[in-house]
């Protein structure tokens, strides 16, 4: 019948590897495997505290005055168990000055009390006895270090008889590491008088059939007058506090090691380098592929092979030659098969190579039979990888060079080493997912292809925020306008992930909507930033955060290919870096004007002249900031100009060499870089003709224009050209004002322009069957590829474009 939690049990069986070492304040620095089975604490849970803790009463009188005198004592203790339960147990403590002059106390089982009468011992006798039965590895030196005499559990311990070891050092005995460390100290004990205490590291002495971690006490032996004599060595077998200390260590390691980045890959390959670096040989780490491509995990069907993809390996030995699938390539594991079955149950096991439910796996390989049988593989532990209720994959972890098998408490540990790494694991699925959304969204608002103008030399490098960002909302543009004008977009909006780049395209398209129509770069970035405080509002109301989340800068210049002149205007944006033909590089000093969002504040357009063959670079903030701006924006934009300055380069070589210099690494934020390079149109691609206000002139430009169409051996086009011609120039008569003016630009296309001071804009409309008119611009339409008209400061231009033959 069990005690009632706080009743008293005499007489309870100390088991004889009872030991636990305590520091003169009174903490535990040592817990042996026998103190854990009497009172059930582990290691974790003992070693550091006060010792007090684990009494179940006041320590008696007598003791107390030993403690404080520091001399050895026997004695009954009731102690109290993990369980709330009394045990008493008779202990002996054992005194042991370190050499700060401190009295640790080692405490064990007491000697065995021998009834009154005439057989008792002498106390040297029952000392002898002490020493000889004590449960711990205790040995005696003299003063050269030599062997003098040892307890049964040192003689067990070191596979040797006394007579074997007598007269010999512990290295001229056991010539191994790191008995040599031992023996040093053994002599640094015997010169200096002072008690050294060592902890070894886990190792396998020639009695033992396993390796065991040591607590050793070599403390000298002094005469009356203080010389000494010899010195002993007290060894406690702390192998379970080790492993428990070691466990720990794995764990916090893998707290800080494992889930740093947001990358489903470097997430494996982490949880492979703790557990290996831990407690393995060699570990694969395989997920399912729908995890390793970000998918949404399936569950494992029980009667159909299970793909998976080797994500992560990891091995004592350089190279993983254990490895018979390679990492980033898939496989599969047959139903029923021991992965598979920690897969579809989520629990994890450990075998030994002989196990039956191993062999047949491992047999059905014989590549992974052999590589089994090359390394010695012995011992196999499989762990799941699970993540809010769903199996993600399967870490192996095997041993070869490590001679202990995996047991239950390595089952444990790595059971919750991998419950981390998978959340990790699932976060980094999840956001692969999102990011993958995200560039999918982004990529496709974004121009597949830059479009062929004549006027200018393009190229351009996109390049999405690092792995372990969100991916941006920076844009870019190229835009063919009337006149043979080409306008150019470079913009950033605040903010990173889906979002950002649904904005992106929002703000893509509205551009290209304003610069159909024409507006100068003021204008323009005017209207655009209307839309974004409307989609501020419309983000606010609907719940999805605060009123001024949504921003943007935004870059807009338009260049005129005739006059070699470019319009640009900027919304908070980084200013763009001229290259003159002359291999000048500097940067624009163009007004900065606020970024989009705000409201309420002017943009103002700069115009300047560029010489042919000049070359334009726009950027967003990504290409010149660092992540941490330890590298200050100026000296960005410096390395910026020296990458462009290479006369006579190709475009797509300076984008090389400008992200080879002025990249940061690693990026915190997308990079656009668009460079253009300009050309202009010849005089002999163009021809203007004014008009007087007199329908009589009609007929004499309609006949200039098919001369000059003629001369550039576009005969063809005749017909409609003077249709075009007749028509516009006739409406600028009747309905515009001085002056009035006809333009041919032979581009790419054919390009008639009417221009007057008029700002009334032309539109079409439906003529009544018996109406004169109406029916002009129709016909444009009609017989051209595209028409328009555009507003300017001193009137509008009417154009209208036809394909060359």
């Amino acid at each position: 019948m069990e005690n009632e939690p706080g009743t008293p049990t005499r007489g309870a069986a100390v088991p004889e590897d009872f030991a636990v070492v305590v520091d003169d304040r009174g903490a535990v620095l040592v817990w042996s495997a026998g103190a854990g089975r009497l009172l059930g604490y582990g290691p974790e849970e003992v070693v550091g505290r006060p010792a007090a803790r684990l009494l179940a009463a006041e320590l008696p009188s007598a003791l107390r005055h030993h403690l404080a005198a520091g001399e050895p004592w026997t004695s009954d203790l009731a102690l109290r168990t993990r369980d709330g339960d009394r045990v008493t147990a008779h202990l002996r403590g054992t005194p042991l000055a370190d050499s700060d002059g401190r009295t640790p106390w080692v405490v064990t089982p007491a000697a065995v009390r021998y009834p009154a009468g005439p057989t008792d011992a002498a106390p040297a006798e029952l000392w002898d006895l002490t020493l000889a039965q004590l449960p711990l590895p205790v040995a005696v030196y003299d003063r050269e270090a030599r062997f003098v005499a040892c307890n049964q559990v040192m003689s067990r311990a070191m596979g040797l008889t006394q007579e074997e070891m007598r007269g010999r050092t512990l290295w001229e005995i056991y010539p191994s590491p790191p008995l040599d460390e031992i023996d040093r100290l053994q002599r640094q004990v015997l010169r200096t008088g002072e008690t050294v205490f060592r902890e070894e590291q886990p190792f396998r002495a020639s009695g033992e059939v396993r390796d065991h971690a040591w607590s050793v006490y070599i403390s000298p032996l002094k005469d009356r007058a203080g010389e000494v004599q010899g010195l002993s060595a007290l060894v406690i077998d702390i192998t379970e506090q080790y492993w428990a200390r070691r466990r720990l260590a794995v764990l916090n390691d893998a707290g800080l090691r494992i889930g740093r980045s947001l990358d489903v890959t470097r997430t494996a390959e982490e949880l492979a380098e703790v557990a290996v670096e831990g407690f393995s040989d060699y570990v694969t780490v395989d997920l399912l592929e729908s995890v390793a491509q970000g998918q949404e995990p399936q569950p494992a069907p029980p009667d159909k092979p299970v793909v998976f993809r080797r994500t992560a390996q990891r091995s004592v030995i350089p190279g993983c030659p254990e490895s018979v699938v390679a990492v980033g390539d898939t496989d599969v594991y047959p139903p029923g098969s021991p992965p598979a079955q920690a897969l579809i149950t989520g629990q994890g096991a450990h075998y030994r190579m002989g196990d039956p439910q191993l062999r047949d796996w491992l047999t059905a390989s014989p590549a992974r039979a052999e590589s089994m049988r090359r390394y010695k593989i012995h011992s196999l532990m499989l762990v799941p990888l699970r993540a809010r209720g769903i199996t993600l994959g399967v870490m192996h972890l095997l041993r070869h060079r490590t001679a202990d098998p995996f047991g239950q408490d390595d089952l444990v540990l790595a059971e919750e080493i991998a419950a981390r790494a998978a959340l990790s694991i699932d976060n980094a699925r999840r956001y692969t997912r999102e990011r993958h959304t995200a560039l999918t969204l982004q990529r496709s608002l974004l121009p597949e292809r830059l479009p062929e103008v004549p006027a200018l030399d393009l190229a351009y490098r996109y390049l999405p925020a690092g792995a372990g960002e969100e991916i941006g909302g920076d844009w870019f543009d190229v835009i063919a306008l009337s006149g043979g004008r080409v306008a150019l977009v470079v913009g950033d909006v605040v903010g990173h992930g889906v979002h950002a780049s649904a904005t992106m395209g929002r703000l893509r398209t509205a551009v290209r909507t304003l610069a159909d129509v024409d507006f100068t770069p003021d204008e323009l970035l005017t209207r655009l930033d209307d839309l974004v405080l409307r989609l501020d509002r419309e983000r606010g109301s609907e719940g999805e955060g605060t009123s001024g989340e949504v921003g943007a800068t935004c870059l807009y210049a338009v260049y005129d290919p005739v006059t070699g002149r470019c319009d640009l205007a900027r919304a908070g944006h980084p200013p763009p870096v001229l290259v003159t033909p002359d291999d000048t590089a500097r940067i624009l000093d163009l007004p900065a004007g606020p970024p989009l969002g705000l409201g309420g504040l002017p943009f103002e357009s700069v115009r300047i002249d560029l010489a042919e063959g000049s070359l334009l670079a726009f950027f967003t903030d990504g290409l010149i900031e660092t992540p941490d701006r330890d590298r200050d924006i100026d000296v960005g934009l410096e390395l910026l100009s020296e990458a462009l300055r290479r006369p006579g380069a190709d475009l797509e070589e300076i984008c090389d060499e400008v992200l080879r210099k002025v990249r940061p690494d690693p990026s915190a934020d997308d990079i656009v870089l668009l460079l253009a390079r300009t050309a202009t149109l010849g005089a002999d691609r163009v021809r203007s003709w004014q008009i007087p206000a007199d329908p009589a002139a009609v007929a004499g430009v309609r006949r200039a224009a098919s001369e000059q169409l003629a001369a550039w051996g576009l005969s063809e086009l005749d017909f409609a050209t003077e249709l075009i011609v007749s028509e516009l120039v006739t409406n600028a008569i009747r309905y515009g004002s001085l002056p009035i003016q006809l333009r041919l630009i032979r581009a790419d296309v054919l390009i008639c322009e009417v221009s007057d001071g008029s700002n009334t804009a032309p539109h079409l409309r439906r003529a009544r069957s018996f109406d004169e008119g109406g029916r002009g611009l129709l016909l444009v339409a009609q017989v051209s590829e595209r028409w328009g008209c555009r507003q300017s400061s001193v009137g509008k231009t009417i154009w209208a474009e036809q394909l060359l033959p």
